[in-house]
């Protein structure tokens, strides 16, 4: 096995999902499908089994995944040790208040994985060199690169009876207290009633909002990534679509700095690929593909 190997067997492990660790790992589905079947056969054991939603890891990866990140982490740190400091580019980069922790953690690494950028984090409504925001805060000066699309979701408190149901409608909701996030979104789902509906509480942050749930203080409507961050919440899908899209935002008007000139350029090079593989509407998916990690999901 090769440092690579681990890494995207860790990406894997991470994101529950062949694609998804492609995605942050800038290569293709292959070459992650392709690392797993060998560290598995490396090993001697089966590390993911494949359902419908991505992959779920086995008893050895739990286990494996530990050895796995202390061999990623030393790695990292012997490649640094003799490295002469150097001068280091200051790289602003805004987030909004909304991402959730997997998602953001991989799209930071290739930036603080360089030795001559020194990241600085910022909020989203202030000076920054870029942005990772949804693309409805997108201004008219900005040019926007969609790093990921997700839909919201009802976080509800585990014991709550609405989870005996598989997908709720707005009606579902009514009879019920809500946790406020923002206020457009809650409008998207319920329309004009939103305005007359009162509140349990508002929340001012994700985590926040999420503490709430699982105390049983009322229900929250939030972006899917978000809540599957919190194992003591329960998810249900909602009737109505509401999606966002994620992205990076930067001004057309100022000259990029050269490293987040290479990020971009990664981010459009993997977003075009993933554009490519994605399956033309109506076309057919082909059958009988086992469950293995190392085929593609």
């Amino acid at each position: 096995m090769d440092i690579r190997e681990l890494r995207y067997f860790a990406a894997v492990y991470r994101e529950r999902s062949l694609t998804a660790a492609a995605r942050s790992c800038f290569v293709s589905q292959p070459s992650i499908s392709t690392a797993i079947t060998n560290l598995e056969a490396e090993l001697g054991t089966t590390l993911f089994i494949r359902h419908k939603k991505g992959v779920a890891p086995t008893a050895s990866a739990e286990q494996f995944h530990t050895v796995a990140r202390r061999i990623i982490d030393e790695a990292d740190a012997a490649r640094k040790l003799f490295r002469k400091p150097s001068t280091k580019t200051t790289v602003t980069l805004g987030l909004m208040r909304t991402l959730d922790v997997p998602r953001t953690i991989a799209l930071l690494k290739p930036l603080t994985a360089r030795s001559d950028v020194a990241l600085r984090l910022v909020g989203h409504d202030e000076r920054a060199d870029a942005r990772i925001i949804s693309k409805s805060m997108v201004g008219d000066d900005e040019h926007f690169v969609p790093l990921w699309s997700e839909r919201y979701v009802a976080a509800l408190p585990p014991s709550h009876p609405l989870t005996l149901k598989d997908k709720l409608r707005a009606a579902d909701l009514v009879e019920f207290p809500m946790i406020d996030r923002c206020h457009c979104e809650q409008s998207a789902f319920f329309g004009r009633a939103a305005q007359r509906r009162p509140s349990a509480a508002i929340a001012q942050s994700e985590d926040w909002a999420m503490a709430l749930v699982a105390a049983g203080i009322g229900i929250a409507i939030v972006p899917e990534g978000v809540a599957k961050g919190h194992p003591d919440v329960a998810i249900r899908e909602i009737e109505v679509k509401v999606r966002r899209e994620v992205g990076l935002a930067y001004r057309a008007s100022v000259p990029l700095a050269d490293a987040l000139k290479d990020f971009v350029g990664k981010l459009r090079k993997q977003r075009s690929k993933r554009d490519r593989n994605e399956p033309r509407p109506g076309a057919r998916k082909p059958a009988g593909r086992e469950r293995r990690s190392g085929l593609r999901e």
